[in-house]
């Protein structure tokens, strides 16, 4: 809360009678409604910004030198586990990008530890330099059809709701619920009825879009096509343009964002992690790629800033000036949007910034439960005179998947993969300590020639997924990550050629994010010295145990049907 002293301070300086705290000189600034740029110096009390569109003097003076001032970018939707670093590592990793709050719904690690999960990253949000917000859990687990390492109902969110950092209920994913008014689905809804709801609705249209959107569902960020993208906005929904490591859905929907939309379009990542970060950058990537292709320029830097806040509810920020939030990003250029400085809450981001934060003791060190597998737990026997099987079918950028059907041989060792059709082996283990299930199939879009690749993030419950084209090397990369308590590894000849431990919940290191990339960086090159063919092989193995994504997807429990909502008999 702003005392009287400080609010009297922020009326004086903004009046020039009383220095600033800090003063940006000489940069041009971007209205993102008008469009207009104005060079000024911008003046900040605390937090706020108080004066622009005149010279000031303050304690503290950055020079411009005629760079661009923009609002601080806003990242509507994202898991931050999924970036595969701790919120204080993830904080210090993008917050130099421009982005200066972000909107997380800590689903994965709920999903495996629960109101602990959640918890954990209140704490953290609490000690950011970056603005994080949380919206809470709605589906965990996401759908009855998996093993997900815990469950919760409204009773458990509800002890959350009071604390500042919680905007409101996060991504309502199963629809299907909704729609058929399952009584724990309705009692959350009903408890943020007059509160945010995110939405979460993929390929959802007509009279059942409706339907969904009549429980004040406000918006969606699993849009894949402009028709589709559309026709929710035509219906109410703030469309979140999300462009991640997977799902990149970027190029479908920039169409969308023009001078009719921008107020009801925002960007999302859902979700970036440090290896493409470094390569391309977060949503100053998104930005610059949305005007290279012709979108009007103040209308992207309003949809990642103003209209994100608004969505939000976080009226405080988005512009700059006079009483704002004083979140601000500095580029060179308006254009290529390539950060040089970022203040955020009146501070300006140095490495000695990140040093005043106070730690978080991390959780769920002891979250894998699963027991050693043998290469046999991965044969998958025929039914009787049937060689002919469903697969589920991967392509590269999209988190959905398709369905597709392979004639496979048989052997003692039962189904074998097809290599010369891109037909290899998929199991899901569960590893929560429930049941120890096993959920095996085939899947084609790897392009894999020997070799297996296993990952313990696997969305939404987080059970160990694993692909391969051998049972020996599939067993082998499935047990180290045992033995590192999660993470992501690469088997080839039955050893281990690349691997990189997530012990926190399975989902997250303990190491700086640089270590990480470096880490990322040789796993994806032992991927694809397999001959695997997808630009992200980590993520979209984590994504093939999502059943709340179209079409065809693997669970501990079996190969489901998302379209018919039940499993493949």
């Amino acid at each position: 809360m702003t005392s009287p002293a400080t609010l009297t301070r922020m009326i004086m300086a903004g009046q020039g009678k009383a220095p600033a705290d800090l003063v940006i000189r000489d940069v041009n600034l971007l209205d993102v409604i008008t469009g207009a740029v104005t060079r000024t110096d911008i003046a900040i009390v605390g937090d706020r910004i108080v004066g622009t569109h005149a010279a000031y003097e303050g304690g503290r003076v950055i020079e411009g030198g005629g760079r661009f001032a923009v609002p601080g970018f806003i990242d509507t939707h994202l898991h931050i586990e999924s970036s595969l670093v701790t919120p204080h590592e993830f904080d210090r990793c993008v917050l130099p990008h421009g982005v200066t709050t972000a909107i997380c719904d800590p689903h994965e690690i709920a999903n495996v530890l629960g109101a602990e999960g959640i918890g954990y990253f209140l704490d953290s949000a609490e000690q950011t330099i970056m603005d994080v917000r949380v919206n809470l859990s709605s589906c965990v687990p996401a759908t009855p059809f998996e093993t997900a390492g815990a469950a919760l109902e409204i009773e458990d969110l509800e002890p959350f709701r009071s604390h500042p950092k919680v905007i409101g209920l996060a991504e309502m994913m199963n629809f299907p619920g909704v729609l058929n008014a399952d009584p724990g689905i309705i009692a959350k809804l009903a408890a943020f009825q007059g509160g945010h709801i995110d939405g979460h609705a993929p390929l959802l249209l007509g009279q059942a879009l409706n339907g969904y959107l009549a429980a004040a569902i406000r918006t969606d960020h699993e849009a894949t096509s402009a028709a589709e993208a559309r026709e929710k906005l035509a219906k109410g929904m703030a469309i979140l343009i999300r462009e991640g490591s997977v799902s990149k859905d970027l190029k479908a929907l920039a169409e969308i964002l023009d001078e009719n939309t921008s107020s009801f379009v925002a960007l999302c990542t859902d979700d970036r992690n440090p290896l493409d970060i470094a390569e391309e950058g977060h949503l100053d990537s998104s930005i610059r790629r949305l005007i290279a292709m012709g979108r009007p320029l103040h209308h992207v830097y309003r949809a990642a800033s103003h209209s994100a806040a608004r969505i939000f509810g976080l009226t405080d920020r988005g512009l700059l000036a006079p009483g704002w939030r004083a979140d601000i990003a500095l580029v060179d250029s308006l254009e290529d949007c390539r950060v040089s400085d970022v203040v955020t809450a009146g501070r300006l981001v140095t490495p000695e910034l990140f040093a005043t934060r106070k730690p978080v003791a991390p959780v769920g060190l002891a979250s894998m439960k699963a027991k050693p597998v043998a290469p046999e737990a991965f044969i998958t026997a025929p039914k009787a005179g049937q060689n002919r099987v469903p697969v589920i079918g991967v392509r590269p950028g999209l988190i959905l998947t398709f369905r597709e059907e392979a004639s496979l041989a048989a052997t003692d060792k039962g189904l074998v993969p097809d290599l010369a059709a891109d037909v290899i082996k998929v199991a899901v283990i569960e590893r929560h300590g429930k049941n120890g299930n096993i959920g095996r199939s085939f899947v084609t879009g790897f392009g894999l020639k020997r070799g297996a690749i296993a990952s313990s993030v696997g969305h939404d419950s987080h059970n160990i997924t694993v692909v391969g084209t051998d049972d020996a090397d599939m067993a082998a990369a499935v047990n180290r990550l045992i033995e590192m308590g999660g993470g992501f590894a690469v088997a080839e000849g039955g050893r281990v050629t690349a691997e990189l431990a997530l012990p926190i919940a399975g989902l997250m290191s303990t190491r700086p994010f640089e270590d990480v990339t470096e880490d990322l960086h040789r796993l994806r090159d032992a991927a694809y010295a397999l001959d695997c063919v997808l630009p992200e092989p980590f993520l979209q193995v984590a994504f093939l145990a999502l059943p709340v994504i179209p079409h065809l997807k693997m669970t501990d429990r079996g190969l489901f049907d998302v379209d018919k909502f039940d499993f493949v008999s």
